[in-house]
């Protein structure tokens, strides 16, 4: 990647800090009174982050890897995790900020096609996880709780999106989604007027990744399933930030409790993908989701969450300027 890419990206992520800055709905000393009551549990919060950002740059990896040699270290795979997040994050339409960056950073290594190929298979069990991750968590109700026929209801609906969901990323591994997923958007109204000409473009190498997509699922089972693993696994760690903010504020929650609050704050959230910092709906989905337990305590639970984020986008902002050399002049060698 130019170093001009490189600052763009760069740019944005600083916009979406000085944004996020601006938009603390708190005053000052609120803000700081709340840090001062997290005490050492904030920067545990943090590590905690570290160890997530670990796993999900593990289950890259293991796609990244082909079984030969691999030219990517670890370490850039875990920088580029952690940047292609702050990116995500920072804007619209959540997770189409930092694959981008990811493809132009890591080309340089594997090439293109490859780089493109890995980068939209680890997107997808990205999110195949989450649906996953929102199953589990209905049967975990289930199984915990009793439920109403509202309830019972609103479980079903939701479940069978899940399962839809799930068969349609199982039949995008089977037979690739890049040339599906374009061609269904060159039917969409407005969108089909860049969609058509850049598949017809762009047809053969769409039809490469897809085959390296299709070729990881058929193949090497064993990394599919080993990726898929540990992003759940990031999924249920995660839900120990929530069980963290829970103990600062109460003795009297389960991690049951958590994984549950986790599961439908980050449906909330989803639901409304397109906000750039997810700006409102984090705090509405914790308000909502530990209403059992008074809306103060969802709301210190998001201010405490987007204090972590923030520390994390400034990070993976910082990092997109590490670690660039070795291969800036080589775009052009694995093609």
């Amino acid at each position: 990647m130019t170093n001009k890419l490189r600052n763009l990206f760069l740019g944005i992520g600083l916009a979406a800090v000085i944004v996020m800055l601006c938009t603390f709905d708190v005053e000052s000393d609120e803000l700081w009174n709340g840090l001062r009551r997290a005490g050492l549990w904030l920067p545990a919060i943090i590590i905690l982050w570290a160890f997530i950002y670990l796993m999900n740059a593990i289950a890259w990896h293991l796609i990244i890897r082909d079984g030969a040699s691999n030219r990517v270290p670890f370490w850039f795979t875990y920088k580029l995790t952690i940047s292609g997040y702050a990116l995500n994050y920072a804007t619209p339409v959540g997770l189409m900020g930092g694959e981008p960056y990811r493809i132009m950073e890591l080309s340089p290594y594997v090439g293109k096609s490859k780089a493109a190929s890995s980068v939209i298979l680890y997107a997808m069990m990205h999110i195949f996880s989450h649906f996953i991750f929102w199953l589990f968590s209905i049967l975990l109700y289930l199984l915990s709780y009793p439920i109403n026929a509202t309830m019972a209801a609103l479980l079903a609906l939701t479940g069978a999106f899940c399962l839809l969901a799930i068969y349609f990323f199982m039949q995008g591994y089977k037979n690739g989604m890049a040339m599906r997923t374009l061609r269904l958007l060159g039917r969409i109204p407005l969108v089909k007027k860049w969609a058509i000409p850049f598949t017809q473009r762009k047809q053969e190498a769409l039809e490469r990744v897809d085959q390296q997509i299709a070729e990881l699922h058929r193949q090497r089972r064993t990394t599919f399933y080993a990726s898929l693993g540990l992003e759940f696994l990031a999924r249920i760690v995660g839900c120990l930030e929530v069980y963290f903010i829970m103990n600062i504020l109460t003795t009297n929650v389960s991690f049951t409790a958590c994984i549950l609050i986790v599961a439908f704050t980050s449906l909330f959230a989803n639901i409304f993908f397109f906000s750039p910092l997810q700006m409102g709906t984090r705090e509405g989905g914790f308000a909502l989701s530990t209403g059992g337990l008074s809306i103060p305590f969802g709301l210190y639970t998001s201010l405490i969450t987007r204090v972590r984020e923030l520390v994390w986008i400034i990070i993976g902002v910082l990092l997109m300027k590490v670690g660039n050399g070795k291969h800036n002049n080589k775009k052009n060698e694995y093609t």
